[in-house]
């Protein structure tokens, strides 16, 4: 029924309005999640692994779809800067799906009176992205008092490198997914959602004062960093269809590699434009 809600066209008209439908399907997630599994004495230790798995579900029929229409597309359209700008308005569609995911599962992070417990998962992921020498001491303080003190790497460009390939590999990752399963990477796309989100939520508890801030300091490099991930997906989910829909030896099969290609390129690119906003921008601005 949910997948019926959602026309792919429509959408890329009005990428905006995937913001609700993320707002819907975020929260519509994580109450299922919490409702279902968080009283279980097993599985609420996962509750935040099957909220995610909510999301993914109730999203997969639109990425599904919005990706075999822009691999139509890839064969209805000569021009490469027209298929890019194509190509430009599913992304932003994309990219609004998850910002709809990002503040359904903040809101609900704050909102709901043991919110933490539906995001252990992804607090215990903020704590070794962001603490990893003191891993334990940050998962207690988070997890039960959200102290919300982030530190900073030194600005090098070793870090850079650092960020820059660690950023690489999770684009091959979501290149793999989306290869193999089609939409798969959307998996992902919402894990990192709500692992920002769990970061937002920490700010918010901590000091309110300081969400503005907070949110700045993840979005200013944390939006280029996702859309990149998006064109990522895109340019595998399209190589599957092609692949599964034309000869391999054929003109079109081959044009598709050529568009995939160029957006793999694209997608390193933007990462790289990120990294360098995380590591020399956002220390100095915030």
């Amino acid at each position: 029924m949910l997948e019926s809600l959602i026309n792919p066209k429509s959408a890329a008209r009005k990428p905006w309005g995937m913001f609700f439908v993320g707002l819907f399907y975020a929260s519509l997630s994580m109450l299922l999640s919490h409702w279902f599994f968080i009283n279980d004495s097993v599985l609420s230790q996962y509750s935040g692994i099957f909220m995610i798995m909510f999301c993914v579900i109730f999203s997969m029929p639109y990425i599904y779809y919005s990706i075999k229409l822009e691999e139509q597309k890839d064969i209805e359209i000569e021009s490469e800067v027209s298929l890019l700008k194509e190509h430009s308005k599913v992304i932003l569609s994309f990219l609004w799906l998850f910002m709809g995911f990002i503040v359904a599962f903040s809101f609900w992070y704050m909102a709901i009176p043991n919110g933490v417990d539906s995001f252990k998962a992804q607090i215990e992921t903020f704590c070794q992205i962001n603490r990893p020498a003191n891993f334990d001491q940050c998962v207690s303080d988070y997890g039960i008092s959200g102290s919300g003190r982030i530190t900073g790497g030194s600005i090098s460009i070793e870090r850079l490198v650092s960020i820059f390939s660690n950023n690489v590999y999770v684009l091959i990752f979501t290149l793999i997914f989306s290869l193999i399963f089609g939409a798969g990477a959307i998996f992902i796309l919402a894990w990192n959602a709500s692992v920002i989100a769990a970061a937002i939520g920490i700010f918010a508890k901590s000091d309110l004062a300081s969400l503005p801030i907070g949110v700045m300091r993840y979005m200013i490099h944390g939006l280029p960093e996702i859309s990149a991930y998006f064109v990522g997906a895109l340019a595998g989910g399209i190589l599957s269809f092609a692949i599964i829909r034309h000869d391999t030896r054929g003109r079109r099969f081959w044009k598709v590699i050529q568009d995939s290609l160029n957006l793999v390129i694209i997608a390193i690119l933007i990462l790289l434009i990120s990294a360098f906003i995380e590591v020399f921008i956002t220390p100095k601005l915030f």
